[in-house]
């Protein structure tokens, strides 16, 4: 049986397509979607949190809880860029770090090593968070025109990809091939 902690996140995938379909649908404006993805944020919140909190951690939430993450932001990034208000590199920057850390955490547990999340790749996620709710809920793009918007967008690229680096440097023993070309333990 599925917990509590587990339905929300589960609830955060549900809402990515209903956060879709808003953007598609005419006379829809972005404070739909934006609230769409408001609540599936608030979802990324509280999972964790009740998970802790009620000693409900289970191996289900780990693998599915950065899925649903990922999931709801680069959907919502995809969205926005198909609307015009976002640059699709900030996509492909975004996209990018995502697929190297969680090459970078394969590599780890092929070795027995876990990376866990890190206060960096927190404050990544508040930032392209903030970006995207400024971008849906004021119909803003990110531009030079929109002091912002392009301040917003910035701090979302540069903590996106220092977050990246900073897994890379602490964790770049996973990635360590010894004299005999087979990975090191």
């Amino acid at each position: 049986m599925m917990n509590l902690a587990n339905k929300l996140t589960v609830l955060r995938m549900i809402l990515v397509p209903v956060m879709v379909a808003l953007c598609y649908w005419p006379q829809v404006y972005g404070w739909a979607p934006g609230a769409v993805f408001s609540v599936a944020a608030l979802t990324d919140l509280l999972d964790g949190q009740i998970a802790r909190r009620r000693n409900m951690v289970t191996d289900f939430g780990k693998f599915l809880d950065p899925l649903a993450d990922k999931l709801l932001v680069l959907t919502a990034m995809a969205m926005l860029v198909h609307k015009g208000q976002m640059p699709g590199w900030v996509l492909c920057v975004v996209l990018a770090r995502e697929l190297a850390v969680d090459g970078l955490r394969l590599a780890a547990v092929g070795k027995g090593q876990v990376i866990a999340a890190s206060w960096y790749g927190k404050i990544k996620t508040t930032c392209q968070m903030a970006l995207i709710l400024f971008l849906f809920f004021l119909n803003r793009t990110v531009s030079a025109e929109d002091p912002i918007a392009a301040v917003l967008c910035a701090a979302a690229v540069v903590m996106t990809l220092w977050s990246g680096i900073d897994y890379f440097i602490k964790n770049r023993d996973a990635l360590r091939v010894g004299a005999s070309g087979k990975d090191q333990p």
